[in-house]
């Protein structure tokens, strides 16, 4: 009977142990999949509200100087943007004063607006906000694409250069056209007429139906739009720059668009080459296992997982590793990348250009992070396209056949 109930006891012990385990693999396993599925759409839900990593200790209008906890974005030199408030103060930052102790003192250039605090903030790449402030002609239009009506900014050539040369920039993700406001007067300079596109969720654009990033998968449709608007315009001869996800919004367009005939050559600033690289390696920096992090792929690529990401189709994520798909490009391009950038790894620019090195001119830096190239190193930036429009892309644009332009 002893015997008999302890066997009993024993029994309920491990149903209560099995029970609890079983709870826990369930629980474990109910958090590891929110978790995949919330990566699934930060990756392509756009970002309205940015993560305010920075701290502005104390500063000195009166001498014009900011202190900035040390963080490798307030100690890169250049000149850079600061926001506070909640993104309801910005100023211009300048060069490095002095770092000590945790801190790093610079520059303060100008409050653009609000009134400076100490507290949370954040450094951008933005240097220029309106397309007032560079001091050049501009024109506000709006270019047709299927979901509406799309603003972008028009900066005219030089007077005598003509209007048959066009560049037309593509911001990133969770950017907007301000980004490439730091690229026109080197494109102005060498006699082209720039455009800075919007295009679908970017908060300018309309909206697609999901509200969701196709990371280049959807978008290279609104930049068809603004190539067929600069071509109605004149052009005849147009380079593409993607900034980020630009960058991979650009290649989307060059091998999926009609309209790609009219494209001379692409420009791109730490660019997306290929997206499951990226992908992966930013699973990394968020030190997320690496069957999470391929799990949120699968559900991107996914036809099943709308409900679960909110897109409205799935994301052929492998049709968007350019360097796999090396040789079916063929126009002149031109990248730059820093070895040390934090969100999109050099490394699928790097081997790009050493599979297509006849067509790649790959300039390298090594401590300019993401997209604040021009902002580290501007005679070096600006310096590189310079030569690079000037070797690749004629001053005479080249006429365009009517077959090939869809003309009678």
């Amino acid at each position: 009977m002893a015997a008999g109930g302890s066997d009993s006891a024993w029994g309920k012990a491990l149903g209560t142990a099995a029970f609890v385990a079983g709870g826990l693999v369930v629980g474990t396993a109910l958090i590891a999949g929110w978790a995949t599925a919330r990566v699934a759409r930060t990756v392509i839900t756009p970002v309205r509200r940015r993560p305010q990593n920075q701290t502005i200790r104390s500063f000195d209008e009166s001498v014009g100087t900011v202190t900035l906890r040390e963080t490798p974005d307030a100690t890169m030199p250049g000149r850079l943007g600061l926001w506070w408030g909640g993104d309801t103060g910005y100023a211009k930052l300048g060069g490095l004063i002095e770092r000590a102790d945790g801190s790093v003192t610079r520059e303060l250039e100008r409050v653009e607006f609000g009134e400076l605090r100490a507290g949370r903030s954040r450094i951008s790449g933005y240097y220029y906000l309106q397309p007032g402030e560079l001091g050049l002609p501009v024109t506000s239009v709006e270019i047709s694409t299927e979901l509406g009506e799309a603003p972008a900014w028009v900066f005219p050539a030089p007077e005598g250069a003509g209007d048959e040369r066009w560049v037309i920039q593509v911001h990133g993700w969770g950017a907007s056209r301000q980004e490439g406001l730091r690229a026109v007067r080197v494109f102005h300079d060498a006699g082209f007429t720039c455009l800075l596109a919007s295009y679908r969720n970017d908060g300018d654009a309309p909206e697609s139906a999901d509200r969701r990033y196709g990371l280049g998968g959807t978008e290279w449709r609104d930049i068809e739009a603004a190539i067929d608007y600069a071509v109605s315009q004149g052009a005849r001869s147009v380079v593409l720059m993607g900034w980020s996800m630009g960058g991979a919004v650009v290649l989307q367009t060059i091998t999926r668009s009609p309209s790609a005939q009219h494209v001379a050559g692409i420009v791109l600033e730490s660019p997306v080459i290929d997206w499951i690289d990226t992908l992966g390696y930013q699973g990394n920096l968020l030190h997320l296992p690496d069957m999470m992090t391929r799990a949120a792929m699968r559900l991107i690529e996914s036809e099943w997982s709308g409900p679960i990401t909110g897109q409205g189709a799935p994301i052929d994520l492998r049709s968007m590793d350019f360097v796999a798909r090396a040789s079916e490009l063929s126009l002149p391009m031109l990248i730059l990348h820093s070895d040390d950038d934090g969100f999109v790894p050099s490394t699928g620019s790097r081997a790009l250009a050493e599979a297509r090195s006849d067509i790649v001119t790959l300039v390298p830096f090594d401590v300019a992070l993401h997209t604040k190239l021009w902002n580290y190193d501007e005679a070096k930036w600006t310096g590189a396209i310079a030569e690079w429009l000037g070797a690749n892309i004629p001053a005479e644009a080249p006429a365009v056949s009517a077959a090939a332009s869809g003309g009678d």
